[in-house]
């Protein structure tokens, strides 16, 4: 069973477009820049837990321009 996880991402002024191209990497099912108090929305599916740890630190934390994240877990499907 994969694991689902929306991460609203906010920036410096103008780089929302960068997590837009993140959407490239493995694991991003969509990546959208939006209006409001975040920049950018970020759709990650991953095999397990530490999968989608690793790929929400290691793709997104660390790019240039991202100064905060919010991480909302799916909870599992019941189909």
């Amino acid at each position: 069973m994969s694991v689902r996880a929306f991460v609203l991402v906010e920036t410096k002024p103008g780089t929302s477009e960068e997590i837009v191209r993140a959407r490239r990497v493995r694991g991003v099912k969509l990546a959208n820049s939006v209006f409001g108090r975040f920049d950018a929305v970020v759709v990650i599916e991953a095999k397990n837990y530490e999968e989608l740890k690793r790929n929400i630190y290691e793709m997104l934390e660390r790019m240039p321009g991202v100064t905060h994240t919010e991480t909302l877990l799916c909870l599992p499907s019941t189909e």
